[in-house]
């Protein structure tokens, strides 16, 4: 692609930019305010960027990337781009949420555009919709480029299908590393025709297979525990809802982890041969 065609091609009206209106729209073209991107990584396999993503890493000047965006995906950027980690894990955070929304907004009020760079997808348990509200509020414009979620990237590895006319027709999508889990309402996220699936559920299984199972969830019901999804290292384990704790602990699973509970993941185990790790009979 010659340089000029690569230009015309980031410069162009973009569906999922919005930038402030009216006075403040004015205000924002004179003072030449830079752009924040909020960039999903997908999985973290290169390959399943989107050309998008792609663009905009290859040409970025500020990079503010998450933990789970890996080390392939970062060496995309030019050597000149200042990168910034702003990682988390399970209570120790680099920069609380509020220091990264302003991190955000001073970088490109001073110029310059952000790529805000998330694993998976910016508004699926991103916190993408946080950082796009502050800016918005202080006048920056935002782009959101959406990424192949954890979910979507886990489905499509495992070739286990989140819906499938004979066994799921809804499927839920929640966080199992939140406050108040206990005093949460799942019923009827989970059972008969229907599949949920559970980001930052590791540490937290014990509760969440209790909670479950005393909203009415039968203790066999199949779940499926798959760590580090489309990728090279990517593990499955699966077993009953009753034994999801055990699972966990036995085969040493870490995050990224998701869990999925349902049908699906018991059907035709032969497609998951080359990568499941069986849970002990």
């Amino acid at each position: 692609m010659r340089p000029e065609r690569q230009k015309l091609c980031l410069s162009r009206p973009n569906p999922f930019s919005l930038a402030p209106t009216g006075r403040l729209a004015h205000l924002v073209t004179m003072s030449s305010t830079g752009t924040i991107y909020l960039v999903g990584a997908g999985p973290g396999d290169p390959d399943l960027l989107t050309l998008r993503a792609a663009r905009l890493i290859e040409r970025a000047e500020v990079l503010v990337h998450d933990g789970l965006v890996s080390a392939e995906i970062l060496a995309l950027a030019p050597a000149s781009a200042v990168r910034i980690s702003v990682a988390k894990k399970r209570a120790r955070h680099t920069l609380p949420q509020d220091d990264i929304n302003a991190l955000l907004i001073r970088e490109a009020q001073a110029g310059r555009d952000v790529l805000r760079l998330k694993g998976g997808d910016p508004l699926i348990f991103g916190r993408g919709g946080e950082e796009a509200e502050d800016a918005r509020a202080a006048g920056v414009p935002v782009e959101v480029v959406p990424g192949i979620s954890a979910a979507n990237g886990a489905a499509a590895a495992t070739q286990i299908a989140l819906t499938h006319r004979e066994a799921s027709s809804i499927v839920s999508f929640v966080a199992g590393q939140c406050k108040g889990l206990s005093d949460q309402d799942w019923s009827g996220l989970a059972g008969k025709g229907r599949t949920l699936v559970i980001y930052m559920g590791v540490k937290t299984a014990p509760q969440i297979a209790e909670k479950l199972m005393a909203d009415g969830l039968a203790p066999d019901v199949p779940v499926a525990v798959i760590e580090n999804a489309a990728r090279a290292e990517m593990r499955v384990v699966r077993g009953p809802l009753a034994a999801l704790p055990d699972l966990i602990e036995r085969h040493e699973i870490r995050s990224p982890a998701l869990i999925v509970i349902g049908d699906v993941t018991a059907r035709d185990d032969r497609t998951l041969a080359h990568t499941a790790v069986e849970a002990a009979q």
